[in-house]
């Protein structure tokens, strides 16, 4: 697989951010918004490249660029090419001049949701909205967590122990929560069967439903504890989510975390999560007991 660099440019201005029309191209980007930027030339510096297509597509002349992240993309049009793309938060030059634009692009134009559908932008701009975004959601999670963590809680506090698994990662895979309380008295367990997914998205799963079923028996306090560190940092606000699958789940679970009065998420060894563990083995146990009996059947037929 070849691999090759780019660059692109956050500008933004009162919570919008500038994007540019596609004139040229080829088809799965003609005519789509995209983030100002593009590929290294060879022996060319990041920023040399920003810089270069700052002025050459937008007029733009540039008077900081502070790096924001690194993330990796393959190009649907060519899967043999990943490209590592460097994304810069860029403060223009103070002496600003009219919009001008360069041959590849026709229009411009200050982006929010609801000015454009996702439709008219392209792939990778896409997931790098989705990133900025998901730094927005995790920084506000974080402050609401703090903030919950501040409150006088009730005793009607209760621990979680959540797990998923996936045999194939993805494959078949479910996810299963035990609720116990101080000391140590199952209060409630369950759990599902995902059908074909990944390791970290059964992980989320587990979470949100040992969630909502301490919220539906009313108790206020609650305790997570996870064997995945992934999903703890990440629920902290300490990683950012990458992984697009993982933000629709993600967002379900921070929303659901406002209805307690506190919400702790704590990472454990693998070996002290055995309740939900098994949980999760025992509904991927019963799936491929009952698909088998469902083979056999039809094999009678």
């Amino acid at each position: 697989m070849k691999q090759r660099l780019s660059v692109r440019a956050i500008i933004s201005e009162e919570g919008e951010t500038l994007l540019l029309k596609r004139s040229k191209g080829r088809a799965s980007i003609l005519g789509k918004f995209e983030l100002p930027g593009g590929k290294l030339s060879y022996g060319e510096q990041p920023e040399d490249a920003l810089r270069r297509y700052l002025h050459d597509d937008a007029g733009i002349h540039i008077q900081s660029a502070k790096l924001f992240d690194a993330v990796t993309y393959i190009d649907h049009d060519d899967r043999g090419i990943q490209y590592g793309v460097l994304v810069y938060i860029v403060t223009p030059s103070a002496q600003r001049h009219p919009m001008q634009l360069g041959g590849e692009y026709n229009k411009y134009v200050w982006y929010s949701e609801a000015k454009l559908q996702h439709s008219e932008l392209t792939d990778l701009t896409q997931l790098l909205l989705g990133i900025i975004q998901q730094e927005e959601i995790t920084d506000k999670a974080l402050a609401q967590t703090e903030e919950n963590d501040a409150k006088k809680t009730t005793d009607s506090q209760v621990i979680i122990y959540s797990d998923g698994g996936s045999r194939g990662n993805p494959g078949p895979s479910s996810a299963g929560f035990v609720i116990i309380d101080k000391d140590g008295t199952v209060l409630e367990e369950g759990g599902q069967y995902l059908g074909i997914t990944t390791n970290n998205l059964a992980e989320y799963h587990g979470l949100l439903l040992g969630l909502e079923k301490a919220h539906e028996l009313g108790y206020l306090s609650v305790e997570c504890r996870i064997d995945s560190m992934l999903v703890v940092n990440q629920m902290k606000g300490i990683y950012k989510i990458k992984n697009r699958e993982l933000w629709p789940v993600h967002e379900r679970i921070r929303m659901l975390t406002g209805k307690f009065e506190k919400v702790s998420f704590t990472h454990v060894r693998r070996n002290y999560n055995q309740l939900a563990d098994g949980v999760v083995n025992r509904i991927l146990d019963e799936h491929k007991k009952l698909k088998g009996q469902k083979i056999d059947a039809t094999s009678m037929l």
